[in-house]
């Protein structure tokens, strides 16, 4: 930006302009003549007016410099990694709604069922009452007079009472089952009010994905052909740095493994021989994994090269969680819809600890989930625009670790 200081020493300005003149005759003043003070001073309020007047013309002139690079690269980073939040929200609204659709519709069947049941008991009670108005108009002493026998009323009676039976059970029933059906109804309508909720939910959490997304690519389109260039360097450097941090894992979980293989040996060596054959050492902690784990990541390597599509959960197509769960699943595992979850679902450890199979989950929010393959490397769908790939972990911010089986 243009200083606004006054330069020291003499003016620079364009030979021949009215500010030579007055300066120029300024000087001769003071050091010639010996004129007042005040016409000297009045010379150089206009060569600073002038120098002044031309500085501010330069400084609105020039354009206003735009984010730098590596602004630029932070920006669409944090518009991503905001993509990747609203994308475990969107999913986690979308099994919400799955499961609260699939109640409700449990809930609407049995609603119909308790109907026909409330239907039947009214049919059922409708006759006990037509043939009670039917006995109710005689008497009891009558009906002993007009008897063929007083045995035949005996018998009769009896009949009735147990018919009055019958029907105060059939009353009770209805009664219970339109109880029953309200309670019910009561549950459908607050299920519905939940589930239309989740809709707007899950309608928030898509338009705010495709905010961000379209605010990231609307940064990069802006960007020069040279810009685009020196965007890609930084993210060359910085995979560059992401993978010496890998290696230098790679290289510890090696050290430890001969360690391991090492300490086995001596175990074995100070034990008395038996003539049998000894089984192979074992692999350290560290670089073991179990077979439901071999499985898990025979899955995430046969998905390499399938697209992000955030929401989705295979078999073309993946975003980062829906892959990890369907890895897992594959190996009879069930994980968790999103990292919300799955960061709870096993066994925590340290980065230090990681086995393959793992999962490795990152940021604050912890947004972003991969799968740990060994050698300070994971398998994980990226983001928008990109494939499933192996890739350092420390491309990202760590937030923790998980062993799910």
């Amino acid at each position: 930006m243009t200083s606004h200081r006054k330069p020291r020493g003499s003016t620079l300005v364009r030979a021949g302009s009215p500010a030579v003149g007055i300066t120029t005759a300024a000087l001769a003043s003071v050091t010639l003549l010996g004129t007042s003070s005040g016409t000297a001073t009045a010379a150089g309020s206009a060569t600073t007016s002038t120098t002044k007047a031309s500085t501010v013309s330069a400084t609105t002139a020039s354009p206003k410099p735009g984010p730098s690079i590596e602004k630029v690269r932070q920006q669409v980073d944090d518009l991503y990694r905001q993509a990747g939040s609203a994308t475990e929200d969107y999913d986690q609204a979308k099994e919400s709604t799955g499961r609260q659709r699939t109640a409700l519709d449990s809930l609407l069947d049995d609603i119909a069922q308790r109907a026909d049941q409330v239907n039947e008991s009214r049919s059922r009670l409708g006759m006990y009452a037509t043939a009670q108005y039917r006995q109710g108009a005689v008497s009891p002493t009558a009906a002993l007079i007009f008897a063929d026998s007083p045995q035949s009323y005996f018998d009769e009676t009896q009949l009735m009472n147990r018919m009055s039976d019958r029907q105060n059970g059939a009353l009770a029933d209805f009664q219970s089952q339109q109880a029953a059906a309200a309670k019910k109804r009561v549950q459908a309508a607050k299920q519905l009010q939940s589930l239309t909720a989740s809709q707007a939910e899950l309608q928030a959490s898509k338009q705010e994905i495709q905010q961000k997304l379209g605010d990231a690519q609307a940064l990069l389109s802006k960007l020069t052909a040279r810009e685009k260039a020196r965007l890609a360097a930084l993210e060359k450097k910085k995979e560059a740095e992401a993978r010496a941090k890998a290696q230098a894992k790679a290289q510890q979980e090696a050290q430890a493994q001969a360690a391991a293989r090492k300490e086995q040996q001596a175990r074995d060596q100070q034990k008395p021989s038996t003539g049998t054959a000894k089984p192979p050492a074992s692999t350290s902690p560290s670089s073991g994994s179990t077979s439901q784990a071999d499985q898990a990541l025979a899955f995430a390597r046969a998905q390499i090269g399938k697209p992000y599509v955030w929401g989705a959960t295979g078999p073309s197509s993946y975003d980062c969680s829906g892959l990890t769960q369907a890895a897992w699943r594959a190996a009879g595992v069930d994980l968790p819809r999103t990292t919300y979850d799955q960061v709870n679902a096993g066994t925590r450890v340290a980065t230090a600890d990681l086995r393959p199979g793992d999962l490795v989950f990152f940021f604050s929010d912890i947004s972003h989930v991969g799968m740990y393959i060994g050698g300070g490397m994971m398998i994980h769908a990226p983001k928008p625009g990109a494939k499933v790939r192996e890739e350092s972990i420390y491309t990202m911010p760590i937030y923790g670790a998980v062993r799910p089986a």
